[in-house]
C-alpha cells in the first residue's frame, strides 16, 4: 500500500484522498445504503428516499457512482423511459464497510456531541 503521508511525495495516487473525495459528499453513502437495503431503484424512487436532494444533485451522485463502478445504471426502452439503478458487486462489496460505520457513528455520538459541546463551551468561557 501507497504511504500517502510521507512528505514530497505526489498524493494524485493516493487511494484514500480518492476514496474519501468521492465519499466525503453528503449523498454518495445515503445512495448506497439506501440500494443496499431496498435493492433496485427507479431515480423518483431513490428521490423520495432520500427526501431533501435536488433532482440535479442526483443526477450528478448517480453519475459519479456509476462512473467509479459502484452502481449500475439500466435503461428500458418504453415510454416513458424507465431507468433502474442498483448496487454493482464493487458497491456491495462496499457496504458492510458503510453499516460498521454507521454503526460506530450510532455508538458514539453522544459522546461526540458531548464532547463539541465541552470544546465550544471551552472557547467561550
Amino acid at each position: 500500500m501507497k504511504n500517502c503521508s510521507e512528505k514530497n511525495k505526489e498524493h494524485s495516487n493516493c487511494s484514500i484522498r480518492h476514496i474519501l473525495d468521492r465519499f466525503g459528499d453528503k449523498w454518495s453513502i445515503l445512495i448506497i445504503s439506501i440500494l443496499g437495503h431496498l435493492g433496485k431503484q427507479r431515480f423518483n424512487e431513490l428521490n423520495q428516499q432520500i427526501g431533501d436532494i435536488s433532482q440535479k444533485m442526483l443526477t450528478v451522485t448517480l453519475r459519479s457512482l456509476e462512473a467509479d463502478g459502484l452502481i449500475s445504471r439500466k435503461l428500458y426502452p418504453e415510454i416513458p423511459p424507465r431507468v433502474e439503478y442498483e448496487l454493482t458487486d464493487l458497491g456491495r462489496s462496499l457496504l458492510p464497510h458503510i453499516e460498521r460505520l454507521a454503526e460506530w457513528a450510532a455508538q458514539h455520538m453522544d459522546c461526540i456531541l458531548k464532547n463539541r459541546a465541552d470544546y465550544a463551551q471551552s472557547k467561550t468561557g
